[in-house]
């Protein structure tokens, strides 16, 4: 089969738009990329807080470096990383607040600006410890986790794009007949019903059709599963993203674009991966409560620690380490993700899913009963077993029967 360069915007799905879990869907208008440079530029300016601070020489066993006006580095590097890396999850808590529903974003925004104001008070005189570097370390290890979460999410999601390389971009029209006839190479999206296109052998069938003149066998394997090629005659149908066999036929368009039934199956995945499942939903009311907890669990911590005879910079410490642990990030992400991840891993292998309920529900069957053994197959003949006449060698005789069909386009010739 010809390789192609394929353009279908309109069934690609966004890689910056992962769909949503618990105050997690905010990530509208956020992008990979966004978030892969906020990362980098921000771990680049946490290198200097951490070598100026109180950290690193406790784990490594070094002096702490003493240069002048480190406070005040750290301080300015500090709100630089705060306003350009952590104003992310701000924006986000702000949204979850105005949809009344606080989630990860909250808890995130809480602890950074929580830190923020305290080291920034610290810096100005307020008696006690800044927490640059723990703001700044925080700050990076949220826009990592996000960047792979969106770089998961929509890896996961290109079963559509895997769909589109079926089609080709353009295909050959044919006007006119006998003597006249003339093939031009037009795009898919200039055809409509009613157009002829030639379709040569070796070629993905452009479009929905019906076989005009010529007759050949099709490869139907990538939408029906059947090994066998199908024969195509005048008046029977072809699909969009099948592939012709030897030889060439004129087909009739009856569908493009959207209205094939390749792209009937692309918005079935399509609406599963956008479907959500009870585990998911449950999921959801299970992270807004756990945000409510964690919210009065901070609240209490700050309050018993306040009251004990113990600085306040240890106080706020252990609020903000509270708020940053209950974070329900793992519970909003890992069931979005793996749903993604199975609707598009069944893709790939041709089991199509067409709505994540079924899926979920799956784990209840006890028996699958299948209509024809050609779901069943690899799409593809091959050799499994050679029995051999007496006397003679099983690999002779296959390397002899390979000779034989060495130059054959038949199919069962192809898999010998």
């Amino acid at each position: 089969m010809t390789e192609h360069t394929h353009h279908h915007p309109s069934s690609e799905p966004a890689a910056h738009s992962p769909e949503g879990h618990a105050g997690h869907d905010k990530h509208a208008g956020h992008s990979i990329a966004m978030f892969r440079r906020r990362f980098w530029v921000s771990l680049l300016l946490t290198v200097p807080i951490l070598a100026l601070g109180h950290m690193l020489p406790g784990w490594l066993g070094y002096h702490q470096l003493q240069v002048p006006g480190a406070r005040w580095i750290s301080a300015v590097l500090g709100i630089v990383v705060f306003l350009y890396g952590g104003w992310v999850f701000v924006r986000g808590a702000w949204g979850e607040l105005q949809s009344k529903q606080p989630g990860m974003m909250t808890l995130i925004a809480l602890a950074i600006s929580v830190a923020f104001g305290f080291s920034l008070a610290v810096t100005l005189g307020f008696p006690g410890m800044p927490l640059w570097e723990e703001l700044a370390t925080l700050i990076n290890i949220m826009l990592l986790g996000h960047w792979i979460e969106m770089r998961s999410i929509a890896q996961a999601s290109s079963a559509l794009k895997e769909l589109t390389k079926l089609l080709p971009n353009t295909a050959s029209r044919v006007s006119g007949s006998g003597a006249e006839e003339r093939i031009e190479e037009v795009t898919i999206a200039d055809l409509k019903a009613g157009d002829v296109v030639l379709v040569r052998p070796g070629q993905a069938v452009p479009v929905d059709g019906v076989v005009r003149s010529g007759s050949s066998s099709v490869n139907e394997s990538m939408i029906t599963g059947e090994s066998s090629p199908v024969e195509k005659e005048p008046g029977g149908k072809v699909i969009a993203g099948t592939v012709n066999g030897e030889g060439s036929v004129r087909v009739e368009v009856t569908g493009t674009g959207d209205h094939t039934a390749l792209a009937r199956i692309m918005r079935m995945v399509e609406q599963a991966q956008n479907s959500r499942s009870q585990a998911q939903a449950l999921a959801d009311r299970a992270a807004a409560m756990l945000t409510y907890v964690a919210l009065g669990s901070g609240v209490i911590t700050l309050i018993v620690w306040l009251m004990l005879p113990v600085p306040v910079s240890y106080a706020i410490e252990r609020t903000v380490t509270v708020l940053v642990i209950a974070c329900p990030h793992a519970l909003g992400l890992a069931i979005p993700l793996v749903i993604a991840i199975s609707t598009t891993l069944g893709a790939r292998s041709g089991l199509l899913v067409r709505d994540r309920r079924g899926l979920e529900e799956a784990r209840l069957l006890n028996t699958v009963v299948f209509d024809k053994t050609g779901t069943l197959t690899r799409g593809e003949f091959g050799v499994v077993e050679v029995v051999a006449a007496s006397g003679t060698d099983p690999d002779t005789a296959l390397a002899l029967a390979a000779a034989v069909e060495k130059d054959s386009e038949h199919p069962i010739a192809k898999g010998i």
